[in-house]
């Protein structure tokens, strides 16, 4: 009843005022419409925004036209924080890269392979099966760290909390690196992996150790390797077999010399 009585009184007293208040111009029903809008609270809060905005942007510019070596410092900042998360690679790229130099490697003999880069990529190839290796985004990197149990695995040793890998350990199962669209330590340890070391190891220190060719030498390399290509002529066959005749006319004619010199 009390609630009753208060929303009577409130209506009376809204038609008392509505009585009271001069008549206005009827104004256009879409300009009030559009009244009513601005002047509601969301109205009001979005151009209050729009102020705010408008201002900071304002004082941006302003400030990057007065101290334009710290603006071009911000920006580039920015651009190279931006382009490190949109090259930040993902779990799918490594797998892809793993893939990739497992190939290679399965392309050559295991006794040439380099045993650094084998070893490596077999390693990480076991962890990827048993699902223990897993990938973190840092959002400007990647890290790529092995775990001691599959997130799937339903063990309680998986599943309990408290046996959970500690963070002070995190820094000694980090696998890989990614940024900038690369895998550092996979294409380091993939370095030379056509050449087995331990081959080597047995042969004198002067000899492990191999200078790269110069510049003449490979020219004439090449020059000799196209040379090679080329046809003989019939011609220069027929040369080369009279010269060979007369070098041997002349060397028994210098052998009979001397024995007819000894029977005079």
């Amino acid at each position: 009843m009390a609630s009753l009585r208060v929303a009577r009184r409130m209506f009376c007293a809204a038609a008392e005022t509505a009585a009271a208040a001069p008549a206005a111009p009827a104004a256009p029903a879409s300009s009030s419409r559009w009244e009513r809008v601005k002047n509601s609270k969301a109205g009001v809060w979005c151009r209050s925004l729009v102020s705010d905005y408008k201002e900071a942007c304002r004082e941006i510019v302003l400030g990057a036209w007065g101290r334009p070596a710290k603006a071009t410092v911000y920006l580039t900042l920015m651009g190279g924080a931006s382009a490190c998360v949109y090259t930040n690679p993902d779990q799918s790229s490594f797998e892809a890269a793993l893939l990739e130099r497992s190939n290679q490697l399965g392309l050559l003999s295991p006794w040439i392979r380099n045993a650094t880069s084998d070893g490596h990529i077999q390693n990480l190839v076991k962890l990827r099966n048993e699902g223990r290796l897993q990938h973190a985004s840092l959002g400007l990197l990647s890290l790529v760290y092995w775990a001691n149990y599959d997130t799937d695995s339903a063990l309680y040793e998986a599943q309990c909390s408290n046996l959970s890998m500690p963070w002070l350990e995190f820094h000694q199962r980090v696998l890989d690196v990614g940024f900038g669209s690369r895998w550092w330590i996979l294409d380091s340890k993939m370095r030379d992996y056509d050449v087995n070391e331990d081959e080597f190891k047995n042969l004198p220190a002067h000899m492990q150790v191999s200078s790269p060719p110069s510049v003449q030498e490979v020219e004439k390399n090449e020059r000799l390797h196209k040379e090679s290509w080329l046809a003989l002529k019939v011609e220069d066959e027929v040369k080369e077999a009279h010269v060979v005749d007369r070098k041997e006319e002349k060397v028994s004619e210098e052998q009979t010399e001397p024995a007819k010199e000894e029977q005079t």
